[in-house]
């Protein structure tokens, strides 16, 4: 697929090989590993671009570093300001403390305490972490008022030229690395600074190697913008996969996408949960769900992909432990392994035990049970958790459930009962 553009935007080489030499000395040159795992399973040479290692555990030092490295010293001397939830905000921190430079963090008021903390880390005395309003929207508004109001620099987390072409030295790297010329690249897109810094390096040395951009299902900015022929802003998002759920992706990112990305697919969240927790257990990767994006993809890619290169970019691995059941649970979901049900049930003695008996299977496992409404004598709807051990014993549930006459609805497949009852 090729996307048409009116005008061609570039991050040249020259720029990209810069910021490599402002990035040597403060950043971890990431390993490019092969995947026996992965590449056994999907039939080719799969290598894992292992951004997760780099030292604020996310790409995003690149960008954030060699743009503040490339200010005057008068803007240094003034400040930075960023808006961020999470990696973005690290690696401005971490280029304030490298750099001596002063900054402001404007991050959402719901940030969790173990990032506002991580930023503090990174930034020592260099930074002033400042909690304002509900969203990321919000921060953002707010540190770009400061930015007009004070002086200091804004540091846009994607869409500016800086920050392309230090990501870029995540393609460089790659290129470097590989002992042969990878056939695909496959990138998570979020703003899209990371896609379009990856394919302007590795398509400059490289024009047949496929570069992939990949967005979660409940997020695809780019591929909606691709499909209007414009940045076209989303509604609404699924904010999952946090690293990559943006509403609307830059307009410098976008051009550079349009003009440089074969082809652009989403993955469901639901698959992005079962690969995380496959790279923890298979390979002890601890990824982030935007850094699990672009192995996700594989299996959507599996025919076009077989016996080729694959080069996938784990971009970031600073994964919030808190949310490992959520995580467990959208996998599970996905799989067809956990369904819900509202299930009208008699309210008597031995009720439950019939259901055991003669509807659930010698494999099912009840995993929640409530009734949620007592006061009716005969029947009242009762809220069911069931997970199977194989997703072929789902239509026997549903046989044995109409057999038994039993009145349901499977809230799986209804997604406002869903998020208003679990």
């Amino acid at each position: 697929m090729e996307f048409q553009s009116s005008y061609s935007p570039k991050i040249g080489l020259e720029e990209i090989v810069h910021a490599q030499m402002h990035l040597k000395d403060v950043i971890t040159r990431t390993p490019l590993q092969y995947n026996r795992v992965l590449s056994e399973r999907y039939g080719c040479n799969v290598l894992l671009k292992r951004e997760d290692l780099q030292i604020v555990r996310s790409f995003k030092i690149r960008g954030a570093y060699h743009l503040m490295r490339s200010l005057s010293s008068e803007q240094l001397a003034q400040g930075v300001i960023c808006a961020s939830a999470g990696n973005h905000a690290q690696g401005v921190a971490y280029s304030c403390q490298a750099l001596g430079v002063p900054g402001k963090i404007y991050m959402p008021s719901t940030t969790p305490r173990q990032k506002v903390s991580q930023v503090g880390f990174f930034g020592g005395n260099f930074v002033e972490v400042i909690l304002t309003g509900d969203t990321f929207d919000d921060a953002y508004a707010e540190a770009v008022a400061e930015s007009h109001r004070s002086g200091m620099t804004f540091v846009h987390p994607f869409d500016d030229p800086k920050i392309i072409a230090g990501n870029g030295t995540v393609g460089q790297e790659i290129m470097e690395s590989a002992e042969t010329v990878p056939d695909y690249v496959i990138v998570t897109v979020g703003g899209g600074g990371l896609a379009a810094g990856v394919a302007s390096y590795t398509k400059a040395v490289s024009p047949s190697t496929k570069v992939i951009g990949v967005e979660p299902e409940g997020a695809p900015s780019l591929r909606e913008s691709l499909d209007a022929g414009e940045v076209l802003p989303l509604e609404q998002i699924d904010k999952f996969v946090d690293g990559a759920a943006v509403k609307r992706v830059g307009d410098l990112t976008f051009a550079l996408c349009r003009e440089l990305l074969d082809d652009v697919i989403t993955v469901p969240e639901g698959k992005v949960c079962t690969t995380l927790l496959d790279l923890y257990n298979e390979n002890a990767i601890v990824a982030e769900p935007a850094g699990a994006v672009p192995i996700a993809a594989l299996e959507q890619l599996r025919d076009e992909i077989a016996g080729k290169t694959v080069v996938c970019v784990i971009s970031g691995g600073n994964n919030d432990v808190d949310r490992m059941q959520e995580i467990k649970e959208r996998s599970l979901i996905y799989e067809g392994l956990k369904h819900y049900f509202m299930l009208s049930f008699p309210q008597r003695a031995g009720a439950l035990r019939e259901f055991l008996d003669d509807v659930l299977g010698p494999n099912d496992d009840i995993t929640r049970f409530e009734y949620t409404k007592k006061h009716n004598k005969d029947n009242g709807p009762s809220l069911v958790g069931i997970e199977l051990k194989h997703r072929d014993d789902y239509a026997p549930l549903i046989e044995r459930m109409t057999k038994k006459s039993i009145h349901f609805v499977e809230l799986n497949k209804d997604p406002v009962l869903f998020n208003l009852l679990i």
